[in-house]
């Protein structure tokens, strides 16, 4: 997932420099700056102006902020002063330029707040949050300001601009006329209040849903209840109680998805339903903690503001810069996949019913049996068993040999450890990345264990993002979430923790080969549809026959053998139904509750949630989607609200990208340099279909990603070879 503050705020603040201009704001004094003492105060002195997390402290992060939103105004107050006519470099320029100070202290901020966060931290946020909403619309909506941007737009035939800057200048106007600079006075205030409520829910929902998963987890008494977990998952459940203070029992932590990786081993009946039931009821009960509430109240005034701005509906408002363009479209493509999909959810159940009822069983599946019943169905299927496979993936191997390993003889970059560099938390590993020629690129910051107070999930964003005009590297992040090992034991992951591994650095290599000047159509800038086609693509090379061997080997030297590739390669579609009807069940309950009317009030989330579940023709009641209303942080709280179709849209996308590699040599150099070209280099400089179309030849078609579901577009299995 590509994650940031951008998401929320960034995307005006950096994107479109959305600062606050005197018409909007009473002029703020030029002496309203930080203390040199302040770590933000000044640009960091580290290579690639890395963030300086060795002085930063918690109480630096709301003065930097609050200077850095002081600043913009002074600095937008300057542009919408300016006597002289207006051009690009004194109004569009101007505003790139603009807001140094906030960006370097938010980019440094979010990425804490999510992935390292406590008390401090998170009453800043929740103190900030309305304030950096007023920022946003006190630019997007100033009247002075947009009359200089629609100048320039109206004569931007005459400009003689580049390609980039027209592709700036355009999107400034939209974003700010979508924003609603539009609007009559009297709308805008009703904008802006709501856009504070929004933010203040937002942010509101994120906090309880972190405490939720926290207090949700599953305690168990029993270590008998834990049978068919490793003993390393076991001493590492018993040091999950003991840091919450209840030595001698075990702690199972909740992932922030509906299934939890302990359902495929857990041979305790019980204990998975109540580890399943923990998950599924985190968010619902009763308590302070309970989202439902807050999401009802997120979706009514999403709604409300979508009117406002003269979109039928929050779905229609979203869509419209995206690569689909409107719901129409994206529910379309939904619908192809819906029915060949839950013609497979049902053969898999079916499968599985039989084989609980083989091993002398009478009771129905449930969702807590699906995953423990499927690993058997694996196993006796293509004898494969997860931890057969597990040995052959150490974390620090997958991540050198595997992830960059495969970057590398797709672009030829290389990286080198940087142990000199601060870091946020211990854990935490930083690498510098080269050209081929041993040119700097910029650095790559790596966070992968699960912690209480790590928001779940695996994301990917900036400390700081590239930039001709700023004279700025990138600086990445991934952060993820699997199991610390105990002292001791090698960091052993599943092919499932691999694969997020690709994933994610997809993510870092869009970020990594970006090579924009204007920083707001720099790297991932890029629309929800098109941002995960990169971390997708990335993905295949985890199973490439080049790549596999260079890192799937034990701690005694043994590469994996060729029979258990094999039998990973033929199970790759086992269980295609369940894993993305999982996400397509999601996507669908997202786009149900944006596709909501001002009018329809708010919603009752349960009875909303059936009713929506049940229009998908899915088998949502023994696959049920892989987010829940109340726990689904994408829509609610980082910015994909109306979007998370975005991921099976792009997982089309990059079926069709990888069926033309396929087509072409496969994984080779002039092939990954051909991709990073006209694709990966790009940010948002090109729109995004003719961008797709000049490197696939084609537009994208649904069959490849039915194919490598395993399923042809009728419902049928693609027979196995």
């Amino acid at each position: 997932m590509r994650l940031s503050f951008a998401a929320v705020v960034l995307t005006a603040l950096t994107t479109t420099a959305a600062v606050p201009a005197a018409a909007q704001t009473p002029a703020v004094p030029t002496s309203a700056t930080l203390p040199a003492s302040n770590p933000f105060a000044a640009p960091s002195t580290l290579p690639f102006a890395a963030p300086p997390f060795d002085r930063i402290k918690d109480a630096d992060y709301q003065p930097a902020l609050e200077a850095g939103m002081a600043e913009q105004r002074a600095e937008v107050n300057n542009i919408v002063r300016v006597r002289s006519a207006p051009t690009f470099d004194n109004t569009i320029a101007a505003l790139e330029r603009s807001g140094r100070l906030l960006e370097r202290a938010a980019l440094a901020f979010y990425g804490v707040v999510g992935a390292n966060t406590n008390d401090v931290l998170q009453k800043t946020q929740e103190v900030l949050a309305p304030k950096f909403a007023a920022h946003q619309d006190a630019i997007q909506l100033n009247p002075q300001l947009f009359a200089r941007v629609k100048m320039l737009y109206d004569a931007r035939t005459t400009l003689q601009l580049t390609p980039e800057q027209l592709q700036v200048l355009t999107l400034t106007y939209e974003n700010m006329v979508h924003a609603g600079a539009q609007l009559s006075p009297a709308d805008k205030t009703k904008l802006s209040a709501l856009n504070a409520q929004l933010s203040t829910l937002e942010t509101a929902f994120q906090q309880k849903l972190l405490a939720a998963a926290k207090a949700g987890a599953l305690v168990v008494d029993d270590r008998a209840k834990l049978a068919g977990l490793s003993e390393a998952e076991i001493v590492a459940a018993a040091g999950a109680a003991k840091d919450r203070g209840m030595p001698g029992k075990f702690v199972l932590t909740l992932q922030n998805t509906t299934q939890q990786p302990a359902l495929a081993a857990l041979t305790d009946r019980a204990t998975r339903e109540a580890l399943f039931n923990a998950g599924w009821t985190r968010a619902e009960k009763g308590d302070a903690n309970d989202t439902r509430a807050t999401i009802a109240e997120l979706a009514e005034l999403r709604a409300q503001k979508a009117k406002l701005l003269g979109f039928p509906t929050w779905a229609d408002y979203v869509l419209a810069d995206q690569m689909a363009k409107n719901p129409a479209t994206a529910l379309g493509f939904m619908q192809q996949l819906g029915k060949p999909v839950g013609a497979e959810q049902r053969r898999e159940a079916a499968e599985l019913q039989a084989q609980i009822k083989a091993e002398g069983d009478d009771f129905v599946l449930k969702p807590w049996d699906w995953d423990f019943y499927s690993e058997k169905l694996r196993k006796a299927k293509y004898d494969l068993n997860q931890d057969e496979l597990k040995p052959y993936f150490e974390i620090d191997k997958v991540l050198t040999d595997g992830v960059f390993y495969a970057a590398n003889q797709l672009y030829g970059i290389t990286f080198k450890r940087r142990t000199d560099l601060p870091v946020y938390q211990p854990d935490v590993m930083v690498y510098e990345v080269s050209e081929e020629n041993g040119t700097p690129i910029g650095l790559m910051y790596f966070d992968y264990w699960k912690r209480d107070n790590k928001n779940g999930g695996a994301w990917m964003s900036n400390f700081v993002n590239q930039s001709k005009l700023l004279g700025t590297k990138p600086v990445i992040y991934n952060v993820g979430n699997f199991t610390k090992p105990a002292p001791g034991q090698p960091g052993l992951i599943t092919f499932d923790d691999v694969t997020t591994m690709f994933h994610e650095f997809g993510h870092a290599l869009h970020g990594l080969f970006a090579n924009q000047t204007y920083p707001s159509v720099s790297g991932t800038n890029t629309a929800r549809d098109f941002v995960e086609f990169p971390s997708q693509f990335n993905e295949h090379w985890a199973l490439d026959p080049k790549v596999l061997p260079h890192y799937a080997v034990n701690r005694e030297g043994k590469v994996i053998p060729p029979e258990l590739v094999a039998k990973i390669k033929r199970a790759a579609t086992f269980d295609s139904g369940s894993t993305f009807g999982q996400a397509l069940a999601a996507a669908e309950l997202d786009m149900s509750w944006h596709s909501l009317p001002a009018t329809a009030g708010r919603q009752d989330v349960a009875a909303f949630e059936k009713q929506a579940l049940a229009a998908t023709g899915l088998d949502t009641d023994d696959v049920p989607p892989r987010y829940r209303s109340s726990y689904f942080l994408h829509i609610w709280g980082n910015g994909y609200s109306a979007g998370y179709y975005a991921y099976q849209w792009t997982k089309m996308l990059d079926a069709n990208a990888y069926a033309w590699f396929e087509n072409h040599g496969g994984l080779t150099r002039a092939n990954g340099q051909r991709f990073r070209d006209m694709i990966l280099s790009k940010g948002h400089t090109e729109e995004y279909a003719p961008m797709f179309r000049a490197f696939n030849g084609k537009d994208p078609e649904v069959a490849p990603l039915l194919h490598d579901l395993g399923i042809n577009a009728d419902g049928s299995r693609i027979a196995a070879k």
